[in-house]
């Protein structure tokens, strides 16, 4: 019997959920098709994994969507994931709309083509004044670029007097980071069998909950949410302390 939505305890939700959503190329290889089959139908996934978290009442989604690494893949396929993310944007607006959905997005967009950022840019300027689940998606996006960049701006205010170098703590760097106005991640989930965080969130997952499932991302379906939150909900976070310090 499939676990459904339903079987989730509501008390005790991840607030902030971030997945990597891995395997659409290895799931079209299987089915002797292109690379980029698998990305069209990972697109799928996507829509049905955000109007289940809509439901449970998660308030925060991050989404690995495009890495700084996959700049680095062949142009057809680059040109695809573009051309991809446009195409869903304009589709899924109304459903932003429908489910309060605020769009945000980090990482260097910068880099993206101007349709996409433009379409980007849009959406998300149409869905600011929601106050449902904020969906953000990683574009452009490393983890380690994100840090550097960060240390750039302090070491730029603390040579400018602006920071002292005293006075820089957890707070501080938060504020630098793209994720300034995200609560730290409480679940990550990869799909695809890996074990691997592949340069995603490396700060803000100190003390994630993580959950490898070893299914390609096309195929991850509303069971699949259920088990890894039931998973998450089934674990003691104890954040350094002991599980005496917590009764």
């Amino acid at each position: 019997m499939e676990s459904k939505i339903e079987d989730i305890d509501a008390q005790n939700l991840p607030r902030h959920m971030a997945i990597i959503m891995d395997g659409n190329g290895r799931w079209a290889k299987e089915r002797g098709k292109l690379r980029v089959f698998g990305h069209e139908n990972g697109v799928k996934t996507v829509r049905s994994t955000v109007e289940n978290c809509v439901k449970l009442g998660i308030e925060f989604l991050t989404l690995y969507t495009f890495s700084t690494e996959n700049w680095n893949r062949p142009k057809i396929e680059v040109d695809t994931l573009m051309r991809l993310l446009v195409s869903s944007l304009r589709k899924e607006l109304a459903t932003f709309a429908e489910n309060n959905i605020r769009l945000n997005t980090i990482g260097n967009i910068s880099a993206l083509p101007d349709k996409a950022r433009g379409e980007l840019l849009e959406v998300m300027k149409k869905t600011e004044q929601h106050t449902g689940m904020t969906l953000t998606l990683a574009l452009s996006y490393g983890s380690r670029e994100e840090l550097q960049s960060a240390i750039k701006s302090i070491a730029f205010k603390v040579k400018n007097n602006i920071i002292s170098p005293e006075n820089i703590d957890e707070t501080i760097i938060n504020d630098h980071l793209y994720t300034r106005n995200l609560p730290d991640v409480d679940l990550l989930i990869r799909t695809s069998g890996e074990h691997r965080i592949s340069n995603f969130l490396l700060w803000q997952i100190a003390y994630a909950e993580l959950y490898f499932i070893d299914v390609f991302w096309p195929d991850f379906n509303e069971h699949h949410l259920v088990e890894a939150i039931k998973n998450y909900q089934n674990r003691e976070r104890r954040f350094g302390k002991t599980s005496e310090q917590l009764i």
